[in-house]
């Protein structure tokens, strides 16, 4: 089973202040089983199970197996949203930004690769009304990153033709790496998010002072 990663340099689990214990222990065992079988072949048996709880138990927490996948999708999304916000409302150059915006988000997702993939590839299995939320929220964070380009091109220092398009390559390129990193491989967490950050820049043709997006 693909686990959580352990190099992420003592990064706690996106679930840490949900409540009371046991709905925790559900929501991250929901997270391992939509992982590994994806969520339609997960039933709320093997759920309650990962948990150490009864079937039954899962119910006084949860009421469908959706409910669970919503609280996943929904904290993992408002987790990416607040990191790029971060990004977009510092202080610095736009590069700088959009670097840090980059660097953060996909060391997100390489931390919490397993957690990443369900939040990012089950989206299809939401019910309407949670699957419409959660893009709303998708979209906030397309829309931070696409302004921090925005600014980039305003200043003269990105040479970017479509903004928008160049938004979506850059998000894709981030998520992508839930999809393939490895705990077990030779990069850390840290390493590919500063790799991912000088491909982006490059991306947008990031040129003058801190084109590397470093101080």
């Amino acid at each position: 089973m693909d686990a959580e990663p352990k190099n992420t340099g003592g990064k706690a689990e996106p679930w840490g202040d949900i409540t009371p214990d046991a709905a925790r222990r559900l929501v991250s065992a929901a997270v391992h089983a939509f992982a590994e079988r994806g969520y339609h072949a997960t039933t709320t048996r093997d759920i309650a199970s990962r948990a150490g709880m009864s079937p039954a138990a899962l119910y006084i927490h949860y009421k469908t197996k959706e409910e669970l996948l919503y609280q996943i999708s929904k904290v993992g999304h408002e987790r990416a949203l607040t990191i790029v916000e971060r990004a977009r409302d510092s202080e610095g150059t736009p590069a700088e930004r959009l670097a840090d915006a980059v660097r953060s988000f996909v060391r997100w997702h390489a931390e919490h690769h397993t957690t990443a993939r369900v939040v990012q590839y089950e989206l299809g299995a939401l019910a309407e009304e949670h699957h419409a939320e959660v893009i709303a929220v998708r979209k906030a964070t397309d829309g931070a990153v696409r302004s921090i380009i925005e600014d980039g091109v305003k200043a003269g220092v990105f040479d970017v033709a479509d903004v928008r398009g160049t938004t979506v390559a850059v998000l894709s390129l981030c998520i992508d790496v839930a999809r393939w990193f490895n705990t077990a491989g030779r990069s850390t967490p840290d390493e590919v998010g500063d790799l991912y950050a000088g491909l982006v820049l490059r991306m947008v043709g990031a040129h003058g002072e801190h084109q590397d997006g470093r101080p």
